[in-house]
């Protein structure tokens, strides 16, 4: 059943997996209704033609009877202190601009001096709930967020949505993590229901107000790690902002 599901989730048919897999079709449906055992051997090559996540791919190794492969190792470990100082490098040469480290379930790890800044000066006035501002996710929904300091909130939220959608359909942490944010009050319902046929955008600005009156315009680079064989180090992503004109750039500098 997982196996179909995510097969489902990628909008492949069951031809389309089998060639990318190189096995019958017939293989594939046996393997599906539970006619035909996988190997071992068999799951990874399937992980692999469904480009699954490395922690997917533990996953579906589990659901066939086999142990994990790919090791998950804490961000504050010993093992990942060359990580540590690579994300610790990036967000210091952002500076001035704004950059954080985020997990899979949108959770902010880590965040240069810029975004810091930029927190202070969009929330001043204001003392949220800290493990509020910790997640992006529940920062961006929730009433007492960052939503009345984003000019184009809707726009931004329609695309974050999708975005929670798209990651949710074969995790259940992530499921819990966009029904509660889309729950929110003042959260439009039809958020709460995925546009299959949407195109996503190149990218998305991002326009903020502060309560002084600035205002900037953003725009996001993502970065993750090149080929990873370690969990938490393939789900880590790195967001980087930057100023779409002058008078953006002039407010970052000024926070």
């Amino acid at each position: 059943p997982l196996l179909r599901e995510w097969r489902l989730a990628r909008r492949l048919t069951q031809q389309a997996l089998a060639e990318q897999a190189e096995v019958s079709t017939r293989h594939l449906s046996f393997l599906e209704t539970g006619r035909a055992r996988a190997s071992r051997e068999m799951t990874l090559v399937l992980g692999n033609a469904l480009e699954l996540s490395l922690r997917e791919r533990n996953m579906l190794l589990s659901a066939a009877g086999f142990a994990p492969v790919y090791r998950e190792t804490a961000l504050d470990a010993e093992p990942m202190q060359h990580v540590r100082k690579a994300l610790d490098h990036m967000l210091e040469q952002q500076e001035p601009y704004p950059a954080m480290v985020l997990d899979r379930a949108w959770n902010l790890l880590r965040m240069n001096q810029g975004a810091a800044r930029l927190f202070a000066r969009l929330l001043a006035g204001r003392t949220p709930d800290p493990a509020l501002l910790g997640n992006l996710a529940h920062a961006l929904f929730h009433p007492e967020g960052l939503r009345e300091v984003i000019v184009d909130w809707p726009v931004l939220a329609a695309v974050m949505a999708e975005r929670l959608h798209r990651e949710a359909a074969v995790d259940a942490e992530l499921r819990i993590l966009r029904d509660t944010v889309l729950g929110y009050a003042g959260v439009p319902e039809r958020l709460r229901v995925p546009v299959l046929d949407a195109v996503p955008l190149v990218a998305t600005p991002v326009h903020v107000r502060a309560p002084d009156g600035g205002e900037a315009r953003l725009f996001t680079m993502l970065t993750t790690l090149g080929t990873p064989l370690d969990v938490t180090a393939q789900e880590l992503r790195v967001e980087f902002y930057f100023p779409l004109d002058d008078a953006s750039e002039a407010f970052l500098r000024e926070c």
